[in-house]
């Protein structure tokens, strides 16, 4: 197993870690007697999951350890992560909460993604996917936000952040069908 795959396979491992460490952080507030410690400890892992993810990228072009398996592990870590974290903080109480709103725009870009892929997938057998900025600047206002859930003490702040990372969501979702029905043949867009 290559270096990359098992920073990857780490990643995985730490989407549970933070998750339970966040849930216990909040029991902790809820019984009044706020542990710090478990917040500390949830902020150190989520910040170790997102830097594996450019490390394990890095590391598999730079030592040419390219992997299928790796490849394949690779956004399914990410995906865990950032959902897992997204789902949990918008759900208990550890300073102010991720919006619903945002966080079911995050679950719907992804169950759009998946199923478009599996749909082009299956009609040309082969799916090119060029990642576009929007996408990259919302994954990096999802990590900004859950972040902000433990740190910030203004709901204020957290809407606003909600509400540009939920505009960035929207444009990058729109691009990304965009780019997957333009693969489609040209017969499949004039008979649906």
């Amino acid at each position: 197993m290559t270096i990359p795959t098992r920073i990857t396979l780490a990643r995985l491992i730490m989407s549970p870690v933070f998750v339970v460490l966040a849930i216990k952080y909040s029991s902790t507030i809820t019984l009044g007697k706020p542990d710090v410690l478990f917040l500390y400890l949830a902020m150190i892992v989520f910040a170790m999951a997102v830097i594996s993810d450019a490390l394990d990228g890095y590391l598999a072009r730079k030592l040419n350890q390219r992997s299928r398996i790796g490849s394949f592990l690779d956004p399914i870590a990410d995906k865990t992560l950032l959902l897992s974290a997204t789902i949990t903080l918008t759900f208990i109480d550890c300073g102010k909460l991720i919006p619903i709103f945002y966080t079911t725009l995050i679950l719907s870009r992804e169950l759009i993604q998946i199923s478009g892929a599996i749909a082009i997938g299956t009609i040309l057998g082969d799916i090119k996917v060029k990642h576009h900025w929007t996408g990259k600047f919302s994954t990096f206002m999802q990590v900004i936000l859950i972040y902000s859930a433990f740190l910030v003490p203004s709901e204020s702040i957290m809407l606003y952040l909600s509400i540009v990372g939920g505009l960035f969501i929207f444009i990058s979702a729109a691009l990304y069908i965009y780019a997957g029905l333009s693969q489609l043949p040209k017969e499949a867009h004039a008979n649906p």
